[in-house]
């Protein structure tokens, strides 16, 4: 995978922008980047404590998609195994965080950091594995080794 300069968030507010337009399904789709997957992520661990991301992400993500014009199916639009897995990445990354730093500080070192990076589930997975339908439509073990 050839690497892409990263576009981090300007404040606060541009996180929100994101995680919000996300729920509201109201972001433009050009604005749904990696980095807006992983914004509105750590958003919803961090400020969202009624929204369970383990089972409400598949559901906000697919509606989302279908808002759009995208679809959701063995082929294109949401999938699991990506989507949790960068789940697990957001809340290692969290784990090892000053909980008093900014969102966007956050956001921005999240995505300079390993798991914020666009190949990061490939550390994780072959790519036979990851990119089956079997792992978008449900989730599947890592199967390289930690």
């Amino acid at each position: 995978m050839t690497d892409r300069s990263i576009r981090f968030f300007a404040d606060d507010a541009a996180v929100r922008h994101v995680g919000e337009g996300l729920l509201a399904r109201a972001l433009p789709r050009a604005e749904w980047t990696h980095e807006a997957h992983l914004a509105s992520c750590l958003w919803l661990l961090v400020e969202r404590p009624d929204i369970d991301p383990d089972r409400d992400l598949r559901s906000i993500i697919s509606r989302y998609n279908e808002s759009v014009g995208g679809v959701n199916d063995e082929t294109q639009g949401y999938h699991h195994t990506i989507t949790l897995t960068f789940l697990g990445g957001v809340r290692r990354f969290l784990a090892r965080t000053d909980p008093a730093l900014p969102l966007a500080a956050k956001v921005n070192a999240l995505l300079a950091s390993p798991e914020g990076r666009r190949d990061w589930p490939l550390k994780l997975y072959s790519p036979v594995r990851l990119f089956s339908v079997a792992a978008r439509m449900g989730y599947v073990a890592p199967d390289l080794p930690s």
